[in-house]
């Protein structure tokens, strides 16, 4: 299964991004972003440290959301028991 985390970005070097997601933050890469490149505040959906299209805050807030509840109903394990 492959999954993208909504994050946003804080600052942009280059081709990179610092982006924080509920207080983690990470280096991705905006490199496969290049025909519409994101800016800081931007809302992205980040999948194996690369920017893959953006996203709406209430997009991003409503994933977040759904991760917790998850996260939640297995006890924080990730897996359905």
């Amino acid at each position: 299964m492959c999954l993208a985390i909504p994050m946003q970005i804080e600052s942009v070097d280059g081709f990179m991004a610092r982006c924080q997601a509920k207080g983690i933050y990470r280096d991705v890469s905006l490199f496969m972003m290049q025909d519409e490149p994101p800016q800081i505040g931007d809302y992205v959906m980040v999948h194996v440290g690369y920017a893959i299209q953006k996203v709406s805050e209430a997009d991003a807030r409503t994933a977040w959301e759904l991760f917790d509840q998850i996260l939640e109903e297995t006890g924080g394990t990730g897996c359905a028991s």
